[in-house]
């Protein structure tokens, strides 16, 4: 890419056309999902003038780097999953849950999970990992695996975004050179009024698209919305469960290891010693593909006992079959979103609004915001906004803290079709309507983003 100019007028129009082109084969035609991301990436970087070996190489670059990242975390996190239903590990959970918090609140449960959960790991391998506990509330209350699915992405997704330390926050901070303490403070602050947000905007569109999981793994759509309030603890002592402990063992040990991975992690980067080797075996335990399938090892040891070989591999098999269409249309998204990085159209839009007088808060967000849209990462998108930001709110004063937030803030607008997690999201409760995917998790995330900025702005106007 060292010395690429592009026609910036000539890529912007490239960009809307091949957006538009991409949102009508996905609608309108016959053209698999998959396929129509792929060539709209292409028709982008036709249109928009990119040398035609930089095009192929985004694409490819583009799939094997966002697979490369969660591909193998989705085929375990999906063979771990068949496992917790066939074994009823996830009714139990669900029964926990429930227990708990008392029925009717399956999408509180959901919600302040993910929102715990995603502090210290990916919203991706949180999203695979808790999956199999919102279809088992959603099969055994009668509630929309919508608006439970829904609830938890976007408890994932906010603290993802906003909470250090995920990279993304933690990067950013590093650029504005926030306090990250401070960071993780306001951010939670800031958080909690987008998870009440998007908490009931889930619960009102999961009664629009009311669907519920099949007992053949699929989804049907009853005519009539039933919540089944009265007899479905009593239904779940009647099951032949596993342990509470045996249950969770599965999720809580990637959890766990992936936690201290973050803070061994941060030890290292604060004190600027090189990690020694025990420091050095947590961390490559605590990636998420190791951790995750060393929770994929657990539940084949302990969740499989009444089943051949045979029986197992069948298992597997079946949660695999799941996985292909997730995989692939996850790596077409991540495609198109390279063809946009390379392009370089986002900092071109970027730099231009960094030289007009909007307020110095705002502009991280602002900048976030479109990079997030053209793109598709929300970790790039923060990233980019500091870079190009950073020198001028640092000019005018602006506090680093809410600089920093304003820019994770703006990165989760409008989550669509070059986003992997929206693929993640869609695919995982089953929504493969254009339509539906956006009114679902589309507006979800921009729901999160404006009410962010809303808290932003409030919270800055006071302690700023």
């Amino acid at each position: 890419m060292e010395g690429l100019v592009l026609n910036s007028d000539r890529m912007i129009i490239a960009l809307i056309i091949g957006l538009v082109l991409l949102i009508a084969m996905i609608v309108k035609t016959k053209i698999h999902t998959f396929l129509a991301l792929i060539i709209a990436a292409i028709f982008i970087g036709l249109a928009g003038g990119m040398p035609y070996d930089l095009i192929l190489t985004s694409i490819t670059d583009g799939f094997g780097g966002t697979l490369g990242s969660i591909g193998i975390i989705i085929g375990f996190g999906v063979m771990m999953g068949q496992i917790f239903e066939e074994s009823n590990a996830a009714k139990r959970m669900a029964y926990t849950f429930l227990k708990i918090l008392g029925q009717g609140k399956e999408e509180i449960a959901m919600s302040i999970t993910g929102f715990l959960v995603s502090i210290p790991i990916f919203c991706d391998s949180g999203f695979i990992i808790l999956a199999p506990i919102a279809k088992a509330l959603s099969s055994s209350t009668g509630k929309s695996i919508v608006s439970i699915g829904l609830a938890l992405a976007s408890g994932l997704v906010i603290t993802h975004s906003v909470v250090p330390p995920t990279p993304g926050p933690v990067g950013a901070a590093g650029i504005f050179e926030a306090n990250v303490g401070l960071v993780i403070l306001w951010g939670i602050v800031i958080a909690i009024p987008m998870m009440l947000a998007t908490l009931t905007y889930a619960k009102y569109y999961g009664k629009k698209v009311y669907q519920l999981p099949s007992e053949d793994g699929g989804w049907v759509r009853p005519e009539k919305q039933e919540y089944v309030s009265s007899n479905v603890i009593k239904s779940f002592d009647k099951e032949e469960m596993p342990s509470t402990l045996v249950s969770f063992i599965p999720i809580i040990v990637p959890i766990i290891l992936i936690l201290i991975n973050t803070i061994i992690a941060a030890i290292v980067k604060t004190s600027g010693v090189e990690a020694n080797s025990i420091q050095q075996f947590f961390i490559f335990l605590g990636t998420p593909i190791v951790a995750v399938g060393i929770g994929l090892l657990i539940a084949i040891f302990t969740l499989t006992g009444n089943l051949t070989r045979k029986e197992t591999m069948h298992v597997f098999e079946k949660g695999i079959q799941s996985a292909g269409i997730i995989i692939l249309v996850t790596g077409g998204g991540g495609a198109l979103g390279r063809v946009l990085t390379n392009s370089g159209v986002g900092t071109q839009i970027a730099e231009t609004i960094a030289k007009t007088n909007i307020p110095a808060i705002i502009l991280p967000f602002i900048i976030a915001t479109i990079i997030r849209f053209i793109q598709g990462s929300g970790t790039v998108a923060m990233l980019t906004a500091a870079s190009i930001a950073a020198p001028i709110t640092t000019s005018l004063g602006v506090d680093p803290t809410f600089a920093t937030l304003s820019a994770c803030i703006g990165s989760m607008f409008f989550s669509y079709f070059n986003d992997s997690f929206f693929w993640v999201v869609n695919r995982t409760i089953g929504i493969d309507d254009a339509k539906e995917q956006i009114r679902g998790y589309s507006i979800t995330s921009t729901i999160a983003w404006a009410v962010g900025f809303i808290t932003l702005l409030i919270v800055n106007a006071l302690f700023g």
